[in-house]
């Protein structure tokens, strides 16, 4: 159990509600016979009124968002308010009733941790709970409000025979035994009241730390839009004739127990397509990089030319050139939101947008300090589609503590992706003829060593490869070492993103079918291949895929990103 923070003496707050309080409670929650973390509760109490609060120590350096937890009965109007308390001095609060319903069975008089006690039994969501009570005291008392309709004072529970909470403690602040005329405990302003069920959310909202990248920002297809040449802090600029937009930002480091994610919408504004999709950020260290093709031209990126001579702009690692890292590969559903009134369906309810949610904790490194990130889609309209961005990163601790790249190294290896096609940027066709081979160097040290691959296939046509399953053959110094065939056959799962696609004479729809790692409203998810082992110095990585031959005017290609993680 991870303590809540709250000082044990809650000086800001209680301390001026104790002043006429007669008595403080101290509970200990604990798992029966585990030497693990005990939580304590404070419990003050002045006539018919209490205050519960956590008692355990506040954390040396908490992250942002935390609130203290305050909970106060009003016995005499059987009402309970459940208050957050936070340090900008926000306040909200729930009100609770304090007629729980619960069905107690009373099973006996006992002594319980010196105190003469009623024990009640009850189950709880098919816990059992056992609850003992005194009536020894001249007042009422509990450290939760889930058992706060039983008479006396709680002593202790047990849920399940495994988990107790029990009194350790009593303190008398005052000689005068009567209770009345003490001044309330329950402050007259407990901040902005809120729903019950939406305080929990709020709660849990606050703790995560949200960075709007893109808000409704527009990809579109416009060769009229004049290119930036630089490029400042929190300006949404568009480049390859409107089809990526990029955001330059200075952001937090992180410790590394924060989770992060891509949170993704998007809307057709006027495209009726699947599109191709890809969020990424620019490595912009390095002598050459992405930014300078999308300044200058796709001509300054290091190029590789296949047996056909075809050349591929800077879609792998080079001397002086990091390729892109890919974060989201996401592909556009059929026009939804845009086309949503044009087609109607007997059993089927349009969805507004496309929601796509990835974890992308493994890259937190590209997303700290000067970060430039961009957004892709494919395609040729004047509308185009909507897209809004946002990293969010979960704690997984209250404390603030540790360094983002602490234990991390990554390098990121190639990516065929063609996020400037619309500026002369070739697909990834080279697997026809060619395997794509890379050259890396393994640091001394490293562990959990993986490669972080993501593919997909193209080729929209009968015999295409988006609808042929086909081998992807990882070689490491030559040698196969992993195959993967990405294919997706839940495709038909999506239909309620997809109203601008095609229905065929035989019941489907064009956006059913499956397709090679990927359906028509999806993100595709990456696959690890465990490199652990592999030994410090130079090796080569090779992707070979028997990518299908062209038909006319059709061809094949395959989008495939590569990028090696591991532990320092």
């Amino acid at each position: 159990m991870i303590k809540r923070t709250l000082l044990l003496i809650i000086v800001a707050t209680v301390a001026a509600f104790a002043a006429n309080a007669q008595y403080r409670l101290l509970y200990e929650s604990f798992a029966v016979g585990s030497n693990g973390d005990t939580s304590r509760t404070l419990v003050t109490v002045a006539g018919d009124q209490l205050c519960i609060a956590s008692a355990d120590p506040e954390e040396a350096n908490p992250i942002p968002g935390i609130a203290k937890h305050f909970t106060y009965i009003d016995y005499a109007h059987d009402t309970a308010f459940y208050q957050l308390y936070y340090t900008n001095k926000e306040q909200y609060f729930t009100g609770i009733s304090l007629h729980t319903g619960n069905d107690y069975q009373f099973e006996k008089v006992e002594t319980v941790n010196g105190y003469r006690c009623k024990k009640y039994t009850t189950s709880l969501f098919s816990n059992r709970m056992e609850i003992w009570m005194t009536e020894d005291f001249k007042y009422r008392a509990t450290p939760t409000t889930t058992f706060a309709d039983l008479p006396g004072v709680l002593v202790q529970y047990t849920r399940n025979g495994n988990a107790t909470t029990r009194l350790v403690s009593e303190k008398i602040e005052s000689s005068h035994r009567n209770m009345k005329g003490l001044s309330p405990i329950i402050p007259a302003n407990l901040g902005q009241y809120t729903d019950r069920r939406a305080i929990g959310n709020l709660e849990k909202e606050k703790l995560v730390i949200t960075i709007p990248v893109f808000k409704e920002s527009q990809i579109c297809f416009n060769p009229k839009l004049e290119k930036a040449r630089t490029i400042p802090y929190d300006t949404v600029l568009p480049y390859s004739n409107g089809t990526i937009i990029l955001k330059r930002m200075n952001l937090k480091q992180l410790p590394p127990h924060y989770q992060i994610f891509a949170e993704l919408t998007e809307q057709s504004n006027g495209d009726a397509y699947d599109r191709t999709g890809s969020v990424f950020v620019i490595p912009a260290s390095q002598k050459v990089s992405f930014l300078n093709a999308l300044i200058d031209s796709v001509g300054v990126l290091p190029v590789f030319t296949d047996k056909n001579g075809a050349q591929y702009q800077g879609i792998k690692l080079e001397k002086d050139y990091t390729p892109l890292v890919e974060l989201v590969r996401f592909f556009t559903p059929f026009g939804v939101h845009h086309f949503n009134q044009y087609r109607s369906l007997p059993d089927k309810e349009w969805e507004d947008a496309a929601y796509y949610k990835q974890d992308v904790s493994d890259l937190r490194q590209y997303l700290q300090g000067d970060v430039y990130i961009g957004a892709f889609i494919g395609n040729y309209d004047a509308g185009g589609h909507k897209i809004t961005l946002d990293l969010k990163a979960y704690p997984e601790s209250y404390e603030w503590t540790g360094n983002a790249d602490e234990g991390y190294w990554t390098l990121p290896l190639f990516n065929t992706c063609n996020v400037m096609e619309m500026s002369g940027q070739n697909y990834g066709t080279l697997f026809g003829t060619d395997s794509l081979t890379v050259t890396f160097t393994v640091p001394e040290g490293l562990t959990s060593l993986r490669l972080r691959y993501l593919s997909t296939g193209h080729g929209g046509w009968d015999n295409g490869d988006e609808f042929v399953p086909k081998e992807n053959v990882i070689l490491i110094d030559g040698q196969p070492r992993f195959r993967h065939t990405p294919w997706r056959s839940d495709c038909g799962t999506f239909r309620v993103y997809n109203p601008a696609s095609g229905n065929f004479w035989n019941g489907l729809s064009s956006s059913d079918y499956s397709r090679s790692g990927w359906c028509p409203g999806t993100a595709t998810q990456p696959v690890y291949f465990d490199l652990t082992g592999l030994v410090p110095g130079q090796h080569t990585l090779t992707v070979a895929i028997p990518q299908g031959q062209r038909e006319g005017t059709y061809f094949s290609a395959w989008n495939v990103s590569g990028i090696l993680i591991g532990r320092k």
